[in-house]
């Protein structure tokens, strides 16, 4: 079978099982098997038991059930209810109002975890429940949390910029430079999107609350010092170099069950429920990237993303229409591959292509770090949407729906990038 039947066979058999109903991770780990069994000469069993266990083991992925655990604790204390009455005062004048709490949320916190998934489960654990009381339409609470989330890849710290600069052999700390303008615009369209939405339907959201002076703005404001002085520890740690990411998560749970305890919310029953809920909630996203794990494996042996950039290569593109081509090639191999395999596997074949058509490189790991945020709320395999499937509980369908909207802002965003490329590399230049 040539390359586009293995993939459409492949699909098939992905949309067949999600739609039987069968576990997210599962479904991967069974694609990933029966392309592995039919297309290649590798035993599937034991490959799938070597990755499988290789992925649960994993030292780096320590630090998402920490963060996911954090998130809980917040989620019971009244951390989650000083932040919303301290950022209530400033954005109420806003369109929109407290749905723009996620994208600030998400925005700060992409700077703390590095990760999309980890940013989604903190920020939604204690926005979500949050919004929904104070009755904001659940398609925007979802859908800004989804899109705003996605941030967590390009706002540094970023494990995806590492595996780019390590296989680009570009400077990680330009990379990392290069992102923080792009992200910062990026959150902006996000809240601008919220805006208009706001402003034509006004029916939609909630009245805001009773106007202040600066002077009360800013006595509300104080509560929001508990959670800054959380934030500030654990993005401190990380920037000074005391602590690694992992480490900085740890910092980030102990910090949360000293305040939890401050404010009288920390007893046994809470401590247990915010350990057993973020078990629970782990255990499904461990699930899920043992599956993707496996899948990437299986992708490899069959030699599915090399060939498909050999054949984008080969088509000798002028550069626009080269990463129109590129932004296509990698939205499709999102549908089953995580973003950092997909660099692993393709950057060998991509770059020389690239680098002769003259773009720069520190300008395209930005690009593909959006690229691979869009793949993160595409359907099928949109990590993000399954993550917020197993916080609402809602169809898979009805969350990709919502979130995009936020997957045509990030295509604004690219645009935007090709048009003004100083976005990218005015600040790297200044290095």
């Amino acid at each position: 079978m040539n390359d586009m039947a293995i993939t459409a066979l492949l699909i098939v058999t992905l949309f067949a099982l999600l739609g039987s109903g069968v576990w997210i991770g599962l479904t991967l780990a069974g694609v990933a098997w029966i392309g592995m069994e039919l297309f290649s000469s590798r035993p599937a069993g034991d490959a799938m038991a070597v990755t499988i266990w290789g992925s649960a083991s994993s030292w780096t992925l320590t630090a998402l059930p920490l963060f996911v655990w954090m998130g809980e604790i917040l989620f019971r204390t009244k951390l989650s209810e000083s932040m919303f009455r301290g950022l209530a005062p400033w954005v109420n004048a806003l369109p929109g109002r407290l749905l723009h709490t996620n994208i600030i949320g998400s925005t700060i916190f992409a700077a703390v975890s590095g990760s999309s998934a980890a940013t989604c489960a903190t920020i939604g654990k204690m926005t979500v429940p949050e919004l929904t009381r104070r009755g904001y339409p659940a398609e925007k609470i979802v859908g800004s949390l989804g899109g705003a989330s996605t941030l967590g890849l390009l706002i540094p710290p970023s494990i995806i910029m590492i595996v780019y600069g390590v296989a680009a052999e570009v400077s990680i700390a330009k990379l990392f430079v290069g992102g923080v303008l792009p992200g910062l615009m990026l959150a902006a369209l996000f809240s601008g999107h919220l805006m208009v939405w706001a402003l034509l339907n006004p029916n939609k959201v909630p009245k805001a609350d009773a106007s202040m002076t600066l002077a009360q703005k800013l006595a509300e404001s104080r509560h929001l010092i508990p959670v800054v002085l959380l934030i500030a520890g654990v993005i401190g740690s990380i920037y000074t170099g005391i602590a690694t990411a992992t480490e900085a998560a740890a910092i980030g749970v102990v910090g949360a069950l000293i305040l939890s305890a401050a404010q009288g919310s920390l007893n046994w029953g809470s401590f247990k429920e915010s350990l057993l809920g973020a078990t629970r909630l782990y255990c499904m996203i461990a699930l899920i990237l043992a599956g993707a794990a496996f899948l990437t494996l299986s992708m490899g042996y069959i030699g599915l993303p090399r060939h498909l950039a050999e054949f984008v290569t080969g088509l000798n593109l002028s550069p626009g229409v080269l990463l129109i081509a590129l932004a296509l090639f990698y939205i499709l191999l999102g549908c089953f591959l995580d973003g950092i395999s997909m660099i692993v596997l393709t950057m060998g074949v991509i770059l020389p292509t690239v680098t002769a058509a003259g773009i720069d490189l520190i300008w395209f790991g930005i690009f593909i770090v959006i690229v691979v945020e869009m793949a993160q709320i595409t359907p099928p395999v949109g990590f993000n949407l399954f993550v917020l499937q197993g916080m609402t509980k809602r169809d898979i369908a009805w969350i990709a729906k919502v979130c995009m909207p936020y997957f045509f802002i990030m295509v604004l965003a690219l645009l935007l990038l090709w048009w003004f490329p100083g976005i990218v590399t005015w600040m790297p230049s200044r290095m």
